[in-house]
């Protein structure tokens, strides 16, 4: 379960960076877009047809930050119950926390764009999270690290 554990909060910080790497490829392509001659308005992100290849990188950033990421997230937390991660609850906590945050700034930075700047400070902090989460992993189980040293003095080994 550790491994399991370890292999989620992991997968959290890859798609930070997918995310990252895909509106960036997105804003790229929009730029490029425009500069040809494009026109950038409300018609052209529900147009059927597809004006510039780079427009996946949008649709990639709202499956992954809506759907996939809050999914892995919350099968972290459940894991974090059986991984006997010390702390693993509160840091897989803190990371679906940092999840439901990041999609409610997204959300919102459609409405107030100011917003924005909240959504990349806090995909860092989630990223940041996550890693630190992962490699929590690595830690002895919080009952047998405890009881080690009082078992080692009983035997008579201390």
């Amino acid at each position: 379960m550790r491994t399991v554990y370890r292999v989620l909060a992991y997968a959290v910080a890859i798609e930070v960076v997918v995310q990252a790497m895909a509106v960036v490829w997105a804003m790229a392509g929009l730029g490029k877009w425009i500069d040809d001659g494009g026109v950038a308005d409300k018609a052209l992100f529900e147009s059927e047809d597809n004006p510039f290849p780079e427009v996946a990188g949008f649709m990639i950033h709202g499956v992954n930050g809506m759907m996939i990421i809050p999914l892995i997230a919350l099968v972290l937390l459940v894991v974090s119950f059986f991984a006997r991660v010390p702390g693993g609850v509160k840091w897989a906590g803190l990371v679906l926390l940092l999840v439901v945050v990041q999609a409610t700034l997204g959300l919102a930075g459609h409405a107030v764009p100011g917003i924005g700047g909240l959504h990349g400070l806090n995909a860092l902090l989630l990223f940041a999270t996550a890693l630190h989460t992962a490699r929590r992993s690595s830690l002895g189980t919080a009952p047998a690290a405890a009881t080690a040293p009082r078992a080692a003095e009983l035997s008579g080994q201390a």
